[in-house]
């Protein structure tokens, strides 16, 4: 599988969380029930983590699942925040995620593996936006198109609430 997608994906990712970091005045605070910078990318790792998780079950010939609900977790965000060290030390995290996920992704997964159905469950603000199993090969293709930039996005638009 050609993850060059996914790369560019967690490197424009990363670039705008520079950008919200490196910015001479720090955004506001976002308003109830959205997040700020720290917890868009405490996400983003927990929904790497979880992808990672899937590659590696699937690699080593077990069953696995994909299932985000802990990733918008509030509690488990901010903990992740805390466990990592902050914005800078996510950024990392992330980078590092990415590579190895890319590596998976990419040259360690056969066809038959990226095409095993993973019974599937994303939600996104309380919606159900999949409940079915859906190819490894599409849940990668998801972080890479629409996931990692729409988080690329709202980070960016924390600049925009000055």
């Amino acid at each position: 599988m050609d993850t060059t997608s996914l790369r560019d994906a967690y490197r424009t990712l990363l670039d705008a969380a520079t950008t919200v970091a490196d910015a001479a005045d720090p955004p506001p605070i976002p308003p109830a029930g959205e997040w700020n910078a720290a917890q868009i990318l405490a996400h983003v790792s927990l929904v790497t983590a979880t992808t990672i998780a899937a590659a590696a079950r699937i690699a080593s010939g077990a069953n696995t699942t994909y299932d985000n609900r802990i990733a918008l977790d509030i509690w488990t965000i901010d903990r992740v925040i805390a466990l990592a060290g902050g914005e800078a030390r996510l950024r990392e995290r992330i980078r590092t995620q990415g590579e190895a996920l890319c590596g998976l992704g990419g040259p360690v997964l056969s066809d038959a593996e990226l095409d095993t159905p993973v019974p599937t469950l994303l939600l996104s603000n309380g919606a159900v936006l999949v409940d079915q199993p859906l190819p490894l090969r599409d849940i990668l293709a998801g972080l890479a198109k629409v996931e990692l930039p729409g988080h690329a996005t709202q980070l960016l638009a924390l600049l925009g609430r000055r």
